[in-house]
């Protein structure tokens, strides 16, 4: 029996944490993870990179530095870290703060260029990741989780999802029956398909990318989609880019060196908070279903130490921070393959495609409706999973619906308040309150107004515990 299954041996696994598959069998495993992480990757700077302005060159470097940066550190956690087979990739958590970034940089008073912005998302990331390590290397993990109750992580997660309605129907309607095609494929393949299909279950939304791809190809080629259309798939950037990213200048601060501004940091912060939490509750899933049992307290402090670190890596590699992602953990449990060496080997594989210009090329031609239906598709569910983490604490309990509610209104109702074209109707808006603050605290306030969750997270934590609760009604227990 392989040792790792001892500790739990209500779960049996293939290979467990220690066991070392076949070179070939184990590539063939890793490759599975790196496709399985694929689609929510490169979702990130598909979102992110059109709305700072970029040009698909731009955007096929940003793919290859995400790519680069989830592979570093996938393997500095599954090395050193809670040494569980944990896939790490772009965190949604974060695209509030950086839509407040790239919002402020597109007002006409201030603005940006696609650089600057990521300068400063650098230099926020890099500032998250420095208090993150020293959050995870400290332990003082085990007290943030006193503190963070379900009633404060629910409406925190849901809010992720919820401050991203701009981008959905909006995106998809550029060109509706592209995105409705990507939308019905991902219900079918992910709901229906899945049931009776082991690859569909393990690649529903990699399948239906590449199946309207396709599609939006043909289409484009016999000149349905003409140059210009929302739709239209060129191959123009793949061959202008470079087979492989070997000048250093394309690696190491890509976008310039970092800048940093107060309020920006704080909004990121938020993100981090998020991420931790997420985090906690991944290494407890994989660890079981590794058949190792719950993670120690040194495991999960060693987690997020690391976890900062990847964080500190991204920024300066110019990707975006990184967290655990819940859908390998998934992966773990449907193919009872637990051992960290094929984990690794997927690591290797992401670095692998970050160095080659022409993987990134590729992946930023996927057209605009394609990504806008995974939009519609996708971030209502992250939304669900907070309504998920809500519902472990106590729903008959008035005192929790308060918290959870309030913080969820105010999470969606104060960002509004900072949104000129929304206070317009009610002058005159913020501008007293931050005319009266200082300029360092002005930027402080208004960075964490636009955020939905780091109002949510800053009113949750403080209601909850101040008002008087049990550990039970909490649910901590």
């Amino acid at each position: 029996m392989n040792p790792t299954t001892k500790l739990n041996p209500s779960i049996s696994v293939i290979y467990g944490l220690n066991d070392r598959p076949p070179f070939g069998r184990a590539v063939v495993l890793g490759l599975q993870h790196t496709l399985t992480m694929f689609g929510a990757t490169v979702a990130v700077p598909l979102l992110l990179g059109p709305s700072m302005g970029m040009s698909q060159q731009q955007i096929a470097v940003l793919i290859s530095s995400v790519m680069l940066c989830s592979g570093l550190a996938t393997l500095i956690q599954v090395t050193f870290g809670t040494r569980l087979p944990i896939i790490q990739g772009v965190s949604f958590s974060f695209l509030a703060a950086f839509f407040a970034i790239i919002a402020y940089g597109k007002d006409p008073a201030h603005p940006l260029t696609p650089g600057e912005m990521m300068q400063y998302i650098a230099g926020s990331i890099i500032v998250g990741a420095l208090i993150e390590i020293a959050v995870g290397f400290s332990g003082l993990v085990g007290w943030l989780r006193r503190v963070l109750s379900p009633v404060v992580i629910g409406p925190v997660i849901m809010l992720i999802g919820l401050a991203l309605f701009k981008h959905g129907a909006p995106k998809a309607g550029t060109h509706w029956p592209t995105s409705g095609l990507t939308i019905l494929l991902v219900i079918v393949f992910s709901l229906i398909l899945a049931r009776r299909s082991r690859f569909f279950r393990i690649f529903p939304i990699l399948s239906a990318v590449v199946i309207v791809c396709v599609v939006c190809g043909v289409l484009s080629v016999t000149g349905v989609f003409a140059p210009g259309h929302p739709a239209h798939v060129t191959l123009d950037p793949v061959r202008s880019a470079a087979c492989v990213r070997s000048n250093p200048a394309d690696f190491v601060f890509p976008w310039g060196l970092p800048k940093f501004r107060l309020g920006f940091i704080v909004a990121v912060l938020a993100g981090y908070l998020a991420s931790i939490v997420e985090s906690f509750g991944d290494y407890h899933a994989c660890s079981y279903m590794s058949g190792a049992g719950d993670p120690t307290p040194k495991q999960i402090s060693r987690g997020i130490g690391c976890e900062g670190i990847g964080c500190l890596l991204t920024g300066v590699f110019g990707g975006f921070s990184s967290t655990s992602y819940s859908e390998n953990i998934g992966l773990v449990g449907l193919t009872k393959v637990a051992s960290r060496y094929v984990v690794q080997i997927a690591a290797v594989l992401l670095i692998v495609l970050g160095i080659f210009g022409k993987f990134g090329a590729f992946a930023a031609t996927i057209p605009g409706p394609v990504v806008g239906g995974l939009y519609c598709a996708l971030f209502g569910l992250i939304s669900a999973v907070g309504i998920q983490q809500l519902a472990k604490a106590d729903l008959s309990s008035d005192r929790n619906l308060f918290i959870a509610g309030f913080s969820l209104f105010m999470g969606l109702s104060v960002p509004a308040y900072f949104d000129g074209s929304v206070t317009a109707m009610y002058p005159p808006g913020p501008e007293l309150l931050l005319q009266a603050l200082p300029p360092m605290l002005a930027d402080v306030v208004k960075a964490i107004g636009a955020t939905g969750m780091a109002v949510a997270a800053i009113i949750g934590i403080v209601l909850d515990n101040v008002i008087p609760g049990t550990p039970g009604e909490r649910g901590l227990k």
